[in-house]
């Protein structure tokens, strides 16, 4: 039995008993605020950040230097002060990386289940324990506001991780360690004595993205170590430097447990240099792991059939706004949600549906222009305060969406409703920031929708009717892919109408949905998230699926010695 495994049991319990509730569960700390920490971690925690940068990260990885060039990558500029980080990472050789993995790999899959995660187990409380240093790296690199870096990358994503380690651990421990098995085959009774292992399938590749990057890297890294698997962490070349203080903290737990740190690595590349597909192709491979644009997740799809392949890509997250008891707080919600990290969440609304007649209200019809208009209002009011649209919307991970944004205004022309400017960032002035683009459009000219466009860019669309505005949303959801729908009606049997038309277009749905939290909030031991039933993804963190196929079974049984008294007569 693992000490760590000892040390975190009662957060692994509570885990296990929310996995199978879906039950609110919430173990690592949301806030910043010090009453929450020990005295000086945040201090601690950005110094130790600003000490990074303008140097190499200490990593020392196998394979390294690489053989071409001097062997260091590293091109992170801040969507804040548009500086260069300065960081510089050691970037591995392929093939004398694989190699230090099969050399270290036996001890850790001969290992039991209980020791594997309770190391894990422990990477996530050290990671917890990093929570302001990789706050102000998130920040830095994909663009979130500190609050929500501290919450949804830090506290958040660590969540995500538990609910991946816990589901791994369900699954194994579903499996009997050994079995006494006695039959009677026309004689004296046979008796074996049976062990099975859980032995894992092959190295795993994780590809983190570039503005969500711990949310969707954590629960992949710790499923796969849990079941025995080695990871390489290839994180997005624009957003480094969290992977690499988690890959880091990770070694040195390996370390310290006693197995070879090689079980985690990184494998850091460029634009003009990329490494995925060498890392796919080698023959060690068994698993990837992949968060980020539809087109090159469906490229891996395609491209790699001897792999087990979970993606999270992309989709055209859809609202159908039909009738509601009161319309301000329903576009309070729109506002924020269309708003929050500049809608740079896979769980974003993007397409906005209306019935041409307009939205019932309890206190009578509001036409679909006045919809629109009250709706443009929400977000100028929402962004008017600098200071407050800093905090809400972050940066732009990418220049890329500025370009994108502005062929959308180009493409969309006078169906542009609300043009997407920036905002001034009080705290810094050459931030990249913007403000939701919206585009008004009828439903038979909607191409421009029928795809996710990744950051604030989203569209209005006028329906026939509500049934038109349904069968419109949940079939290019179905085609295109969704990985958040939302509706709001006070129909009663309509909204069972809503829940089965999405459903069968695979895709989940968040109804009337006007609380405190965000609309765009999803919740780790709560929320499936994703379906792998449209072309948003093939995975779903964390159903069984997840983690079921990335180990298998390998049984040894040994007859014993007949007794006397099975002896016939």
């Amino acid at each position: 039995m693992s000490v760590w495994l000892d040390r975190h049991r009662a957060r692994l319990d509570a885990a296990v008993a929310a996995w199978h509730s879906r039950a609110a569960f919430t173990p690592f700390v949301e806030s910043p605020s010090r009453k929450h920490h020990p005295e000086g971690a945040h201090q601690k925690g950005k110094a130790t950040f600003e000490a990074r940068l303008g140097r190499p990260f200490d990593l020392d990885l196998p394979g390294h230097p690489h053989p071409a060039g001097d062997g260091v990558v590293g091109a992170e500029v801040s969507p804040y002060t548009g500086a260069p980080l300065g960081i510089t990472y050691p970037r591995p050789a392929i093939e004398p990386l694989f190699a230090a993995i099969r050399a270290g790999w036996d001890p850790w899959r001969l290992a039991p289940p209980e020791r594997r995660v309770g190391v894990c187990l422990e990477m996530l409380d050290r990671w917890a324990n990093a929570s302001f240093e990789n706050a102000y790296a998130t920040m830095h690199t994909a663009g979130q506001g500190f609050m929500l870096a501290f919450a949804g990358s830090g506290a958040s994503a660590l969540d995500r991780g538990l609910e991946g380690l816990t589901a791994a651990w369900v699954a194994m421990r579903q499996m009997p360690v050994e079995a006494t098995y006695t039959r009677r085959f026309g004689g004296a009774p046979v008796t074996l004595h049976k062990r099975y292992r859980l032995m894992p399938v092959g190295v795993a590749i994780v590809l983190s993205c570039g503005s969500y990057p711990a949310w969707n890297a954590w629960p992949a890294v710790l499923a796969n170590l849990a079941t025995g698997n080695p990871v390489v962490l290839k994180p997005h070349p624009d957003c480094i430097l969290p992977m690499a203080i988690g890959v880091r903290i990770g070694r040195e737990v390996l370390a310290e447990a006693g197995f070879d740190p090689n079980l985690l690595t990184l494998a850091p590349d460029t634009w003009d240099a990329p490494v995925a597909q060498a890392l796919f192709a080698h023959r060690d491979t068994a698993i990837v792991d992949f968060t980020g644009g539809q087109r090159f997740g469906a490229w891996i799809e395609e491209n790699c059939p001897r792999l087990q392949v979970y993606t999270e890509t992309a989709g055209c997250n859809a609202v159908v706004l039909e009738s509601v008891a009161a319309l301000d707080p329903v576009l309070d919600a729109l506002a924020y949600g269309l708003s929050l990290f500049s809608a740079q969440m896979c769980t974003a609304p993007q397409n906005i549906w209306i019935p041409a007649a307009g939205v019932r209200t309890a206190d009578g019809v509001v036409a679909f222009d006045d919809v629109v208009a009250r709706l443009v209002a929400k977000i100028d009011g929402l962004l008017a305060d600098p200071r407050r649209a800093a905090g809400i919307c972050g940066a732009l991970h990418s220049s890329k969406t500025l370009t994108e944004m502005a062929a959308l205004e180009v493409a969309a022309g006078e169906r542009v409703v609300r043009h997407g400017g920036a905002y001034a960032h009080p705290e810094f002035a050459n931030a990249r920031t913007a403000t939701p683009l919206l585009v008004r459009l009828d439903a038979d000219d909607r191409a421009l929708a029928q795809q996710e466009h990744f950051g604030p860019m989203a569209f209005v669309i006028r329906a026939a009717d509500r049934a038109a505005a349904l069968a419109g949303a949940a079939d290019d959801a179905r085609r295109f892919g969704a990985i958040a729908s939302y509706a709001y009606t006070t129909d009663r049997a309509w909204q069972a109408t809503v829940e089965d038309r999405f459903a069968l277009a695979g895709a989940s749905v968040g109804i009337n949905l006007v609380g405190q939290r965000p609309m765009n909030f999803t919740a780790a031991f709560s929320d499936y998230h994703v379906t792998g039933l449209n072309p948003a993804g093939t995975a779903c963190l964390t159903d069984p699926a997840f983690v079921s196929r990335r180990f298998r079974v390998v049984q040894s049984k040994v007859e014993a010695p007949a007794s006397n008294d099975d002896a016939a007569p």
